[in-house]
């Protein structure tokens, strides 16, 4: 008998598993104005435009990055869908963008349907916060190419905002307030820096328990990014926000610049917000500098609003309402394009 697709390390059957592991969930993220099921060559999907006047398709892509190893490491891969989801959709929405559907790639050596299976479950976790639908997506199997119980992943979104309405930061101007958005910990930059420091120059296992954390340290750090979209949109039907800034890799420092207006600069307050207790323990094991962090990690904000003065204190107010722990940060004055870290 000659060789087969399976002997050369591609198991259609595990990926047919796969596909009926995840059918009901990915379905439960469908609205009316998804048109195809799972298995078409294309997805369709027909928005509503009733609401605007001129429809503006917002579109972006990105991955988990190395937090994978984590969750490679805790053998926890639902979390890690939630992230691809939150790092694509949370970019939209910074200028302003409802994301609409969401695309998902995930590539490995062998496919696991288990694994494959929890990933894809986040993955419509997280569609489901953003209030997009997942409508289609690819799973790769590579032979050779991917170390064993190892895969990578990749997410793609459409969003719509009107025209009028996109959030570009050219309205930013001397006296705007800046208002921080909570993260949770780390979400999904920085990994790098935090595997070498925790499992490579302390040999630390996701089971050890380090003061200050209330769980373990692979629970802490495999913890799922936030998905500000719902609460982000609800404030933009209210109050006027300048500026959007996901705060990613790159942190304060390389983010907000990316939106601010020119000649104008953000002055950042570093006390006004409590930042979780993981970067205390990245920074203290790994004697990383104070710059460092900051234009690494989110540091406790994951978005940061611009906002003009006089509605500042209620946005904050009606963020809360909402269920997000926000803080007024910092200001917005005159200068290069830059932020300056107080205190």
């Amino acid at each position: 008998m000659g060789l087969t697709y399976k002997d050369a390390g591609v198991d259609i059957e595990a990926g047919e598993e796969t596909v009926d592991k995840v059918k009901k969930d990915v379905e439960s993220t469908f609205s009316d104005e998804v048109l195809t099921g799972l298995g078409g060559f294309g997805a369709l999907f027909a928005p509503d435009l009733s609401d605007y006047q001129e429809p503006v398709f917002v579109s972006g892509t990105d991955g988990v990055g190395t937090k994978l190893k984590v969750a490679f490491k805790t053998d926890k891969h639902d979390s890690v869908g939630i992230d691809l989801v939150a790092m694509c959709a949370n970019d939209i929405l910074a200028q302003g963008a409802k994301p609409l559907f969401f695309l998902d790639y995930l590539a490995t050596g062998e496919l696991d349907p288990d694994a494959a299976a929890e990933v894809v479950k986040g993955i419509t976790t997280g569609c489901k916060e953003a209030g997009c639908a997942l409508i289609g997506g690819e799973t790769a199997e590579m032979p050779d190419f991917y170390s064993a119980g190892e895969y990578d992943m990749a997410g793609f979104v459409v969003g719509i905002v009107d025209r009028e309405e996109i959030i570009t930061g050219e309205n930013i101007e001397v006296g705007n307030k800046i208002i921080g958005l909570a993260s949770n910990g780390i979400h999904s930059n920085g990994y790098s820096l935090v595997r070498k420091i925790f499992f490579d120059v302390h040999d630390y296992s996701v089971e050890e328990e380090l003061d200050g954390l209330d769980g373990t340290l692979g629970e802490e750090l495999i913890k799922a990014t936030k998905i500000y979209v719902q609460p982000v949109l609800k404030l933009l039907e209210k109050y006027q926000i300048n500026g959007l800034a996901h705060i990613t890799g790159g942190g304060l420092v390389e983010n907000l610049p990316r939106v601010l207006a020119d000649e104008t600069k953000a002055v950042i307050d570093t006390s006004s917000w409590q930042r979780p207790e993981i970067f205390n323990l990245i920074q203290e094991y790994g004697e990383v500098e104070t710059k460092e962090m900051y234009r690494t990690f989110n540091m406790g904000v994951g978005m940061a609003l611009v906002v003009p003065e006089d509605q500042a204190n209620q946005i904050v107010a009606a963020a809360e309402e909402l269920g997000e722990e926000a803080h007024i940060i910092g200001e917005v004055k005159a200068g290069d394009n830059e932020v300056e870290l107080e205190n």
